[in-house]
């Protein structure tokens, strides 16, 4: 059995609250590619608990896909739903929830998700690589898939970002069951 290397656990809050219990809902952030739609859902089975998938809600109450939204008002405004349905999604207890790829980038969400000492925010790590060859042959849905600089640039920016996370673990050799368990372990819920 091999053993997800933890890079960064820190079970205090960015604004120096320790998690003092289990949380109450777990968010999953992470390149694309890292599996959070995949490992949530199995984290969220174990535990009895609801998953959803941030971009499916999004694109659920819009009516249109993601890509669509961005055409039509821009990341701008994009953003700003996103974070607004994010800030009404983790109100909920027992929750796994998993972020769009670029949610992180918002301030507001980190500070919304980093600052509450009931949610644990995991980030699900992988290689650049390890996201081309997961998400080739989605560049239909992906676009900036097909631009490799723009890709580079947008994950070397994002990466700090997602390491401020409670926990970070990388799964580039893991499989989605691996990655579940290793959420559970840093969550103290398994």
């Amino acid at each position: 059995m091999r053993f997800p290397i933890l890079i960064q656990v820190s079970f205090e809050s960015k604004n120096g609250d320790v998690l003092k219990r289990l949380p109450r809902r777990i968010v999953l952030t992470g390149f694309m590619g890292s599996g959070k739609s995949t490992v949530g859902p199995v984290v969220a089975e174990r535990l009895g608990w609801r998953f959803v998938d941030a971009d499916d809600v999004i694109e659920a109450e819009a009516g249109v896909a993601i890509t669509e939204l961005f055409r039509r008002h821009g990341e701008a405004a994009f953003r700003e739903l996103e974070r607004n349905v994010i800030a009404r999604l983790v109100a909920e207890d027992k929750l796994v929830l998993a972020l769009g790829g670029g949610a992180i980038e918002t301030i507001e969400t980190r500070e919304l998700l980093l600052g509450d000492p009931e949610t644990l925010m995991v980030h699900l790590e992988v290689a650049l690589a390890t996201t081309l060859a997961r998400c080739g042959g989605t560049e239909h849905t992906r676009p900036i898939l097909a631009d490799q600089a723009n890709l580079a640039s947008r994950y070397e920016r994002r990466l700090p970002l997602y390491r401020a996370a409670h926990v970070t673990i990388q799964v580039d050799a893991l499989t989605p069951e691996e990655a579940a368990e290793a959420v559970l372990r840093a969550a103290k819920l398994g």
